[in-house]
């Protein structure tokens, strides 16, 4: 399907660049989610289920 022919030529460059593209762009994306973990602060009221 894919031969090194197809990546000679400018389709297959644009389309591996493409490709990096979009691994660059998910892993960037994955390390802002990992990053951005919330801490969860549990009040007791939360806990019981009490309504004030």
């Amino acid at each position: 399907m894919y031969t090194a022919r197809f990546f000679s030529t400018s389709l297959g460059r644009a389309s591996l660049a493409s490709i990096g593209a979009m691994v660059v762009m998910c892993c960037f994306a994955l390390t802002q989610q990992v990053n951005a973990v919330p801490t969860v602060v549990a009040s007791t009221a939360a806990i019981t289920g009490e309504l004030a």
